[in-house]
């Protein structure tokens, strides 16, 4: 009798042992949880362009198409020294800037990237100091960050496209690189060498796995590769972000915390956002719209431009292609085929120049 008295004490002290176990867990992992979510939403930068730009603004699309401005950033400031060459005399401007329209079913977007050379009127805006900087009838694209910050280039593309500009977010050089190195890298394939002392990146021909100092060498590449120009630079730009959203879709987040846990820190604390944006259930909700858009439903172009009457160093929206463009995306529709079908050659997967023939010799009569 006594043999069977103790079985089932055994049993009971095992049962209350496995349940506080279980317990303790909850509560470590409610913990970590709210620990986690706590320090993800500290790491957020973020701007209030609502309140900076009031209600002169272009109206919120009704049809559930929604538009994002990302801003790539020059600052040298902090991390950012030595990063990817050149100077900027201590100030900041936009040194890549991409209007990425989303559809009314979150199932496609265009990506409309500004030169930032391209003349523009800038408007109107507020500087750092709090003071009213007069606006201009030609301004280079990239001055109006550096005339007013976020806010003024969020206004300076709203008067640009007449789009509302729904969300804003901008990374810095080193942010870049933090955030490719935390999704293992980005493939590229040149078909010409590129060597640029100025950024620094130096490339044989053929497929590469770039880290993130490397990727950021390749987006800021200009003089390396094809004509100099801008243009090129964007081209290459477009090759990258392709290049990461392949990257990020086939690296299993959510099959791995650990993993989601270090990418989700990373980019927190690299990028800077408009208020709305400025916390992680925001940013989810906006990775879940974006969910079902992957590099075959991206249509990347760069506004058409020619080169400006009064300076061949600046160019001009090429007219009518660039209002027919932004009328596109206002009306929900994809980009015009005359403009995706004039897009300047990545220089980068340009066709190889084909080494000089020897003269023929003269046929022996």
């Amino acid at each position: 009798m006594a043999e069977h008295k103790r079985v089932p004490s055994r049993r009971r002290k095992l049962l209350r042992a496995a349940a506080c176990a279980l317990a303790a867990l909850v509560v470590l992992g409610a913990g970590a949880a709210g620990y986690a979510y706590h320090r993800l939403n500290g790491n957020i930068k973020s701007v209030d362009i609502d309140a900076r730009l009031g209600t002169s603004r272009p109206p919120t699309a009704t049809d559930g198409s929604f538009n994002l401005l990302v801003l790539g950033s020059d600052s040298r400031a902090g991390g950012n020294a030595g990063l990817a060459g050149g100077d900027t005399g201590g100030t900041a401007r936009s040194d890549t800037a991409m209007v990425v329209h989303v559809d009314q079913g979150h199932t496609r977007a265009d990506v409309v990237s500004i030169p930032r050379d391209t003349l523009v009127p800038r408007p109107d805006c507020v500087d750092a100091q709090g003071r009213t900087v007069p606006g201009a009838k030609r301004a280079m694209f990239n001055s109006a960050y550096e005339t007013g910050g976020a806010a003024c280039a969020v206004k300076t593309v709203e008067q640009l496209s007449g789009l509302r500009m729904d969300h804003y977010v901008e990374v810095d050089f080193a942010g870049f690189a933090r955030v490719v190195d935390a999704i293992g890298g980005a493939t590229v394939t040149t078909t010409v060498a590129i060597h640029d002392k100025d950024s620094g990146l130096d490339l044989a021909a053929g497929e590469h796995h770039l880290d993130g100092r490397q990727a950021l060498a390749f987006v800021r590449t200009r003089h390396g590769v094809g004509d100099g120009s801008d243009l090129g630079r964007i081209e290459l730009q477009k090759q990258m972000v392709r290049s990461l959203l392949k990257q990020a879709g086939g690296i299993g987040l959510l099959g791995n915390p650990v993993k989601l846990w270090a990418v989700g820190d990373t980019l927190t604390r690299s990028i800077t956002t408009d208020s709305a944006l400025a916390s992680v259930n925001s940013l989810v909700g906006l990775a879940e719209q974006l969910k079902g858009i992957g590099p075959d439903q991206l249509t990347m172009v760069t506004l058409p431009v020619v080169t400006a009457p009064t300076d061949p160093d600046r160019v001009v929206q090429q007219q009518p292609q660039a209002d027919q463009l932004w009328a596109a995306l206002k009306a929900d529709r994809p980009v015009p085929q005359a403009v995706v079908g004039a897009q300047p050659v990545n220089p980068a997967q340009a066709a190889p120049t084909a080494p000089a023939k020897a003269p023929a010799a003269p046929a022996k009569r």
